[in-house]
């Protein structure tokens, strides 16, 4: 799971920021569009109604340390559902390299 924050070609110019999610396992992609100024909860709302509510939990989210993804409401909500966070290394982005490699790719 990563962000990039562009308007993306051709798409609505009121969103500003894409949040990339690829599936390890089966290589699903999923780009769910943002303002970059949302905040964590807004993040938390789309993923659910956009790929939780269809696809099930994650047994395990890897992440940068985006504060969006280090918030007190994140870890709450993984501690309940029992989904492990692994944060990615600073200026180590091979440990995301599935999503990084999509948005090289976007």
């Amino acid at each position: 799971m990563d962000w990039v924050i562009a308007s993306p070609p051709g798409g609505d110019r009121s969103y500003n920021a894409c949040l990339v999610l690829v599936d390890r396992y089966s290589k699903t992609l999923r780009f769910l569009p943002f303002h970059k100024d949302d905040k964590a909860m807004d993040t938390d709302i789309m993923i659910w109604n956009e790929v939780l509510s269809h696809t099930g939990l994650f047994q395990i989210i890897i992440s940068d340390r985006d504060p969006k993804f280090t918030s007190a409401l994140w870890t709450i909500l993984h501690n309940w559902f029992g989904t492990k966070l692994s944060f990615s290394t600073a200026y180590h982005p091979q440990n995301n390299g599935l999503a990084e490699r999509m948005i090289q790719k976007l």
